[in-house]
């Protein structure tokens, strides 16, 4: 008698085993070819580890516009678009954890995964992936350099050096080399955790203040439950683009001890949900502290206080240590790029589709709980493109950031959707002026002082703020 039919499945899952052998040995042969060994390493990435690395890359200055949004939507309506938010986020993260299931051993990347559905386009996802971490990290300096000459002044720092905007980027970027070069995400779990506490300092401040009204130096306005207008959309990639961490999802993936289904899940489930957790209560107690008179940026509403300056630094130090978070992502994205860039330049093949050697017909079996979960992390970028990439990005976003000017500019040169809406008017003050939106820069009440002449400028700016 002929065996039953029905076997293929669980015969094809059980090529998975050599299948992966095959493409790993094809790996070390072409890494041979060109002149180095792959940096192998034993993945060493937990739950909490990878948790606390994504709950970073979501969580950033951006935080302190969620009341003013809130604000727009109403408490109860605003509520549940951070929610909808969270978990549009989580699924997309679900999905592309289920394509990294399909990507040969640990190798899975957006180009490996494009590889498999659209080889044509790889690159320009990559391309698209790369230039939107570039600008994200730039945004980071910016916004450290103009926070630290504030914070320096606060301490009573009078040397003009420290007041130089300039000089705490460069400051910022001698400080992340050693990070920005770390091949493995999971090493800037240490880092990443000291950028929550950051970020508690202010959970705390922000409830102080709230369940303390004597503390708010300025008076509360209307609180909304429920609000539809234009404004929806105005508003909603505030709250859409809140949860953005998908760049590192599949060195999250790759890193992980056990990067089982039920593993990966609940590293998605603890850096959404916490994150999740963080704006909702940034957001309600910030628009319950004030209403409908809370300020795009939260930190202006609290006056220039020694806890606010404390504040101020925490916001610095997170973003200070993001930024290797998007550092990483865009070196790989470029690294794929330029490979595939050198490999149709000079005709050669392509060797990352040889290596994969997985036929994306073999069903994935749940049961198996992934033929290469236990396989190690495959590092096939060389050492000196690993030195050469990085440099390029630190340099380039040092030389773009120290470039870019954040300083105060008429709100009638800027874009109306740019003008939070407690713009002064111009019959009022025919030379008011708002901080620009640009890189979500933040702005403190000490610039609103600088930059108006009279005092009777300083106080109409800052009545209506």
């Amino acid at each position: 008698m002929h065996p039953p039919e029905n076997n293929d499945q669980s015969s094809a899952a059980q090529e998975l085993p050599t299948i992966h052998s095959r493409a790993q040995s094809i790996r070390e042969s072409i890494a041979s070819e060109h002149f180095f060994e792959e940096d192998e390493q034993e993945p060493t990435g937990t739950i909490l580890s990878s948790s606390v690395n994504l709950s970073n890359t979501i969580l950033g200055s951006g935080m302190l516009s969620m009341p003013n949004a809130l604000a727009a939507l109403g408490l109860i309506f605003g509520s549940a678009v951070i929610i909808l938010s969270a978990c549009a986020s989580g699924m997309g993260l679900y999905l592309l954890s289920r394509c990294a299931r399909r990507t040969p051993g640990r190798d899975s990347s957006f180009f490996a995964v494009s590889k498999l559905t659209y080889p044509n386009a790889a690159v320009f996802f990559d391309i698209a992936i790369a230039i939107k971490c570039f600008g994200v990290s730039i945004s980071y300096l910016i916004i450290f350099g103009d926070l630290m000459p504030e914070i320096a002044e606060a301490f009573g720092v009078t040397t003009h050096l420290f007041l130089s905007r300039g000089f705490w980027i460069t400051f910022a970027i001698v400080a992340l080399i050693p990070l920005a070069f770390q091949r493995r995400l999971d090493a800037l779990k240490y880092t990443s955790f000291i950028a929550l506490l950051a970020v508690a300092y202010l959970f705390v401040v922000v409830a102080a203040f709230y369940f303390n009204p004597l503390r708010a130096p300025l008076p509360k306005g209307d609180i909304v439950y429920f609000r539809w207008s234009k404004d929806f959309f105005t508003h909603l990639p505030v709250f859409v683009f809140a949860f953005t961490c998908h760049q590192n999802i599949f060195t999250v993936y790759n890193e992980l001890r056990d990067n089982s289904s039920k593993q990966v899940n609940g590293t998605i489930s603890l850096s959404i949900g916490s994150a999740c957790a963080i704006y909702q209560w940034i957001a309600i107690l910030g628009y319950l502290t004030f209403g409908s008179k809370v300020a795009p940026n939260l930190l202006t509403m609290y006056g220039n206080s020694m806890i606010i300056t404390l504040c101020r630094l925490s916001i610095a130090i997170l973003v200070l240590f993001s930024y290797p978070l998007q550092c990483h992502p865009a070196r790989n994205c470029l690294d794929k790029v330029i490979s595939s860039i050198y490999r149709t330049w000079t005709k050669e093949p392509d060797f990352e589709a040889v290596a994969s050697g997985i036929d994306t017909n073999v069903p994935e079996d749940p049961h198996t709980n992934d033929a290469a979960t236990s396989a190690p992390i495959v590092h096939v970028m060389s050492p000196a493109k690993h030195i050469s990439i990085t440099t390029g990005l630190m340099i380039l976003s040092y030389a773009v950031s120290t470039s870019v000017t954040t300083e105060l500019m008429p709100a009638a040169a800027m874009p109306t959707s740019a003008v939070p809406s407690t713009t002064v008017p111009s019959t009022t003050i025919s030379t008011a002026t708002v901080p620009t939106a640009r890189f979500k820069s933040i702005v403190s009440l000490s610039r609103y002082k600088r930059y108006c002449g009279s005092d009777s400028k300083k106080q109409s700016v800052l009545d209506h703020l």
